[in-house]
């Protein structure tokens, strides 16, 4: 493991996320000092996951070391893809999904978020946190987020935009530098590019470097 490096390399900071996520207290205190933004929020659009009924079908893009697995519920028999370009990525999910008891649930799948490996409308919902920012291509990524998502689907994830305040843009600066950010777009542009593509009733809550969006597919 190491401090700086790719995501690929299970660096020290992709940990650090899990845990704060794992631990609300701390990890809350966490997100208001480094980025002056609501852990609970997470929570909240996670908890979209645990009200999918038995049946249905979730994909996960990029789930990183598996934060949004934690809302999945061990008898909740849905079935649930977790999607990474990082095998280090995925193994931490596996790994997770089996702690929580609901690895029978999660199928991981090394994908390109660019060229998903998935059918058009083959998902009831798509999340995706804390990734579009990560993304070489965030317009395309969000295109194929779409395709993949049937008609009255729901996608929802969060973001570090551009948009997020001049207090965040060292580390927007620095992150680009390290290769750790892509090139990242603003709230404007999400929203005009999930417009675009018939997603409709979007919303987006800003907090702090951090923001939340969410739409239905036009059926």
């Amino acid at each position: 493991m190491r401090l700086l490096g790719g995501w690929s390399d299970d660096p020290v900071y992709a940990a650090a996320y899990d845990w704060s996520v794992e631990h609300p207290r701390a990890g809350g205190l966490a997100w208001r000092l480094a980025m002056g933004s609501d852990l609970d929020l997470l929570y909240d659009a996670a908890r979209e996951i645990s009200v999918q009924p038995r049946g249905a079908r979730v994909l996960d893009v990029p789930c990183g070391g598996g934060v949004a697995v934690r809302a999945l519920r061990p008898a909740q028999g849905v079935e649930y893809v977790a999607a990474d370009l990082s095998p280090a990525m995925l193994a931490r999910t596996a790994r997770l999904a089996e702690r929580r008891g609901v690895e029978s649930l999660v199928t991981t799948v090394e994908a390109d978020v660019g060229a998903l490996p998935f059918a058009d409308a083959s998902y009831d919902l798509v999340v995706s946190f804390t990734g579009l920012h990560c993304f070489p291509d965030p317009a395309r990524a969000i295109t194929e987020l779409v395709r993949v998502l049937r008609p009255g689907g729901v996608i929802t994830g969060s973001a570090f935009l551009n948009d997020t305040g001049l207090r965040y843009e060292p580390a927007r600066r620095v992150g680009r530098l390290t290769g750790l950010l892509g090139p990242g777009c603003t709230g404007d542009q999400l929203i005009a590019w999930l417009t675009r593509l018939d997603v409709q009733d979007v919303t987006l809550r800003t907090s702090g470097a951090l923001a939340y969006f969410r739409g239905v597919r036009a059926g």
